[in-house]
């Protein structure tokens, strides 16, 4: 009974992580983190704290002016974050439309019109950048998904000007597109003169207020961040990417939230006033140090209770996953300890995640810690990531510090049963 469960919710899982609008949604959001996370840094050079007696804001406008050298950070947080939405309807479409074979560039470049087209206009006829932002990124969403299946039907019903053979495939391309194109901006058009006629707001004000709004809120909190890192892992533990599975999900939610505490940050709120404390960086920097499950401290634990077996199993893993762990890549502990299917690990690598998430949202909201006002790679270290995403305070590197330390001692028993195991079998071997 119990392999006919674990083979069902595998089969579920699976068939959930490989769905192909969820994968065009992942997809999306990965092909545009260069530039989120080059957004974030600028926006942290430009507010970056005073390392004791030197603060690196005013040496800069000593040599440079005040303000002049930051308008630098300022214009690449415009071409990055600031347009963060219009970003994600390019993206998301052009995947979408690769996975059916169809021309990605031409319905990407579609969604992006339409994406426009919906922007409402400030007075002085410009977009207004407010819905330009993560704050668009639902209507982002639907709108390139939804668009893109009809650029789609009409294709392979064929509504398209077939051009002779000969001619550029570029040329040939955009000819192709052209009647979808039109149809579509026609009817996206039809659809913002109804908004303004019958409901007298944007459909951008419309789905935030309805979707976008409730849904961050709920996930600015500490049930919502532990099912995440309980859901994360269950998936991994039966062989799943946990991470890239709900990626699609949790991505729309707490880019924004991490895009409020930036922009707050960045016109002079403390980093400890900001109000967002679940965010995507304080999971990366908190939660899955050394990778999900933060396998790092596993890794010491190993190293701390075999010290004397040197060909240990366990050890000879610790010491091939070393390396990678330090920059959060944890496939090598994962399958090669192994973690999945193993039922020695699953009430650690499960409980650890869950544990860090609670002291580390406590720590947060009582003011403890600065929040997290940047976004970094997923790949810088622990230590050098807590201190980054707080704003430069050795504070997020103390909790970091304070994390690995408990979850190492959560792992101590259970690798000391597990190394137990495996000295009885090899025994009975």
């Amino acid at each position: 009974m119990n392999g006919k469960v674990t083979e069902k919710f595998i089969e579920i899982a699976g068939r959930i992580g490989a769905q192909r609008h969820l994968v065009a949604v992942r997809d999306g959001f990965v092909s545009i983190m260069p530039l989120i996370i080059v957004g974030s840094l600028a926006i942290l050079i430009n507010n970056f704290p005073p390392l004791g007696s030197f603060n690196f804001v005013e040496w800069m406008n000593g040599v440079l002016g005040e303000g002049n050298w930051q308008a630098v950070g300022g214009s690449i947080w415009n071409g990055t974050f600031a347009v963060l939405g219009l970003l994600v309807a390019f993206s998301i479409a052009y995947n979408l439309a690769k996975s059916y074979e169809i021309d990605g560039l031409s319905a990407g470049l579609i969604s992006a019109a339409a994406y426009i087209m919906l922007v409402p206009v400030t007075e002085d006829w410009g977009l207004n950048f407010a819905w330009l932002g993560a704050q668009g990124l639902f209507v982002a969403m639907i709108l390139s998904i939804g668009l893109t299946e009809l650029f789609r039907i009409l294709v392979k019903s064929r509504w398209t000007i077939k051009m002779p053979e000969g001619v550029p495939e570029g040329v040939a391309r955009s000819f192709q597109a052209l009647i979808p194109a039109t149809i579509i901006l026609i009817l996206v058009g039809c659809f913002q003169a109804l908004m303004s006629i019958f409901a007298e707001i944007s459909v951008f004000e419309f789905i935030f207020i309805v979707i976008q709004q409730p849904l961050q809120g709920l996930g600015n909190t500490l049930p919502a961040a532990i099912f995440i890192a309980f859901l994360n892992h269950l998936l991994w533990f039966f062989g799943l990417h946990g991470t890239n599975i709900i990626g699609s999900i949790i991505e729309p939610l707490y880019l924004p939230l991490i895009q409020e505490n930036l922009e707050l940050f960045k016109s002079g709120v403390s980093a400890f006033d900001v109000p967002n404390t679940v965010t995507k960086p304080f999971l990366d920097s908190y939660v899955f140090m050394g990778g999900s499950g933060t396998t790092i401290a596993l890794i010491a634990a190993i190293f701390i209770v075999i010290r004397k077996e040197k060909n240990h199993p366990y050890r000879e893993v610790g010491k091939l996953s070393s390396p990678a762990a330090i920059f959060n890549i944890n496939e090598p502990v994962i399958f090669g300890l192994p973690i999945v299917l193993n039922p020695a690990m699953l009430i650690p690598f499960i409980m650890v995640p869950v544990t860090l998430t609670v002291t580390s949202y406590l720590a947060l909201s009582s003011g403890l810690v600065p929040k997290t006002v940047a976004i970094i790679p997923w790949t810088t270290p622990p230590i050098l990531s807590g201190y980054l995403v707080t704003g430069g305070s050795w504070r997020g590197v103390a909790l970091q510090v304070f994390n690995l330390v408990l979850a190492t001692l959560m792992y101590i028993p259970f690798v000391i049963v597990g190394a137990r195991a495996l000295r009885k079998q090899a025994g009975r071997e």
